[in-house]
């Protein structure tokens, strides 16, 4: 006969949700959504890197190692937009199962084609990135790409997940197939944009509109005068276009050349919030999407 406190243990165990296998570091909130997409509730997920900052210029954080010494799987950008922290925040955690290389380390870049691939390792362009152009985040077509292969990543980790993760993986390329012939269309009419940084050239090119040209004379360097007046000089009488900026990139350089032109001036976010799921990335790309078209026009 089973006597009533066991009878009490066991019910209370039935009761309490199974914990989450996969203990996932996510380096920002695109890959952080990614993951949380694809993982369902197979996975834990923290991020590193808050969205509003400029991952390109972080510096490794207690807490950055603290979340990395107990994670199974790191899930990063790489083409080496970490590189200035995440490579010592994963030495100072000492786990060496998420280190490059070994099974508890995924590399988002290294799974989809890379615009810029192959170019020099030479510092005055600027900001390079000789593996390829790291901001394939606002490409969905590249996420949905990536989204696949951390399906199959996690599958590894978790095999009793793999369908599940391979059925999320899927949905989710699905209704970027589903919502990206809208956003083109939307997008179609526009002259063109001015990017702050390089990393809106993703999702221009699968627009199919136009770059007028950034406000960066090289990437990660600062606007000087002489560039914006020749940049004025190029945009008059040519839109009006969007200027696009993100929140931590200064205004004036962009309300001097939206006043100088025309062109509407819009600040929109990298990356989706924190603990985004897959409909506020997609919220997100609308916005760009919404910025870049401009005020719908009034029929009849």
């Amino acid at each position: 006969m089973i006597r009533p406190m066991l009878i009490l243990i066991l019910s209370l165990a039935a009761a309490v949700p199974a914990l989450a296998e996969t203990r996932v570091a996510a380096t920002t909130t695109s890959m952080a959504m990614l993951a949380r997409t694809v993982g369902g509730d197979a996975v834990s997920v923290t991020t590193l890197a808050p969205p509003d900052r400029d991952t390109h210029y972080l510096q490794a954080k207690p807490s950055m190692i603290r979340d990395l010494r107990s994670a199974d799987l790191v899930v990063a950008v790489g083409a080496e937009l970490e590189v200035g922290w995440l490579p010592a925040a994963i030495r100072n955690a000492a786990n060496s199962s998420i280190r490059p290389g070994q099974p508890g380390y995924f590399e988002a870049a290294a799974q989809v084609e890379l615009l810029d691939a192959g170019g020099p390792a030479d510092r005055s362009g600027g900001d390079v990135h000789p593996g390829g152009d790291p901001h394939v985040n606002l490409d969905p077509v590249r996420m949905a790409a990536v989204a696949e292969a951390l399906a199959e990543h996690l599958a590894e980790l978790s095999p009793d997940h793999a369908e599940a993760f391979r059925e999320r993986a899927d949905a989710f390329a699905e209704e970027v197939d589903e919502r990206l012939p809208a956003w083109k269309e939307r997008a179609g009419d526009s002259p063109g944009v001015v990017g702050f940084h390089k990393d809106i050239r993703y999702l221009m090119e699968r627009l199919e509109v136009p770059i007028r040209g950034y406000l960066e004379p090289k990437p990660g360097v600062p606007p000087s005068g002489s560039h914006l007046r020749e940049l004025i000089a190029e945009l008059e009488g040519s839109g009006p276009g969007a200027i696009l900026r993100h929140p931590f990139h200064p205004r004036g350089p962009v309300e001097k050349v939206a006043e100088a032109t025309g062109w509407r001036a819009a600040t929109l976010p990298l990356d989706p919030p924190l603990g985004a799921e897959d409909a506020d990335y997609f919220a997100l790309i609308d916005d760009y999407v919404a910025a870049i078209a401009g005020p719908r026009r009034e029929e009849g």
